[in-house]
């Protein structure tokens, strides 16, 4: 779907987008304080009554100016409402709080690209993760993982699983309607999609390819329910071109993989997939791209998330749209049979078969 043919602002109205931009920074701070520092929710607390900055002050225990200033930048976001003194929620406001969505990609920004968004400019010249090393020195956020302080962990895990986990209950069908058994999973995170799979069906098993990081964790959560007699490991870094990939699987399935790759690494690992299957086997492929999106705002969120990858994971990936991933699938000497959209929050679902 196509939401940008046309400018949708008068000049008026592009005026006051550009301030909102020009203060970002600001207003996301102020956002994620007013929410984490309980002003929000005792506000939301008191329903319709509304709260003095008094009643506030006394509740919060922050100062009289900081809570003042703080609800005047939330005024202006529309976070708060004002009347005779008292504030109460507005919608913003209710959605800071309490939306899902909304709490994981602002703890993302915030505990994962925040501070490395300052180098982004800098990655954008030499197409690595400059901002990486506010964390430490890695080649790539993949490595430092296990390594991130604890609730740099828990946003960047939260982030990446809200948009997959939601779906996996209607792609499990699709996965394995064709009589699939035997799965190779690329890039398995901490096993979640291997645990479904295993759930699904007792006949299914399935194999983790993933960075020795990331299948510690999958390799514990495997063990603690049992599960190792149908879930097996493989480590490996697919950014290794050299590395040739086992046969033997009638399918590879990657979900949220290949975006964390650019271009040509893309190819790359598909032509291995393409080495490694018989002329029935498939590549399912699970990815959120934007220009295949049912609402606007879903697409801004991916085009923004691309930049997360430029300053920090990567410096060479993104999230990517249909039209320049589908050339990747073509270029491996695939074709796609079938494209599944709107699946979730945002996945497409793409089946791939060697090209006859």
């Amino acid at each position: 779907m196509n939401f940008y043919s046309k400018d949708k602002h008068n000049a008026f109205d592009s005026r006051e987008v550009a301030q909102w931009i020009a203060f970002g920074p600001v207003i996301f701070q102020a956002a994620r304080i007013l929410r984490n520092s309980g002003i929000l929710q005792e506000i939301s607390d008191s329903r319709k009554e509304g709260l003095t900055i008094e009643e506030i002050v006394e509740k919060v225990k922050i100062s009289t100016y900081g809570v003042r200033v703080l609800l005047e930048s939330g005024l202006g976001m529309g976070l708060v409402l004002l009347n005779e003194k008292k504030y109460t929620l507005g919608k913003v406001g209710f959605f800071i709080l309490s939306d899902a969505l909304t709490k994981v990609n602002m703890d993302f920004v915030h505990d994962v690209n925040y501070q490395g968004l300052f180098h982004l400019e800098e990655s954008i010249k030499t197409g690595k993760p400059e901002g990486l090393k506010t964390f430490g020195t890695w080649n790539t956020v993949y490595e430092a993982l296990s390594q991130l302080p604890e609730h740099v962990q828990k946003s960047w895990f939260n982030f990446d699983h809200f948009f997959s986990d939601d779906a996996f209950q209607d792609v499990l069908p699709m996965v394995y309607k064709d009589g699939v058994k035997n799965i190779l999973e690329i890039g398995g995170n901490t096993g979640k999609w291997a645990i479904a799979s295993a759930n699904y069906n007792p006949d299914i098993h399935v194999t983790i390819m993933d960075l020795p990081g990331q299948l510690n964790v999958a390799k514990q959560k495997i063990a603690d329910l049992g599960l190792n007699d149908r879930v097996s490991f493989l480590e490996a870094n697919l950014l290794d071109e050299s590395l040739k990939l086992e046969k033997g699987f009638d399918a590879i399935w990657m979900s949220q993989f290949l975006d964390c790759f650019s271009e040509p690494e893309i190819v790359s690992i598909l032509k291995r997939c393409y080495d490694s299957l018989d002329e029935n086997g498939q590549v399912i492929i699970m990815e959120p791209f934007w220009d295949c999106q049912k609402y606007e705002i879903a697409s801004f969120v991916l085009q923004q998330t691309s930049l997360y990858f430029t300053a920090v994971a990567n410096g060479n990936s993104q999230m990517y749209s249909a039209e320049t991933f589908l050339k990747c699938v073509t270029q491996a000497g695939f074709e796609v049979v079938e494209q599944i959209d709107n699946i979730g929050i945002s996945q497409t679902i793409l089946k791939c078969k060697k090209i006859k």
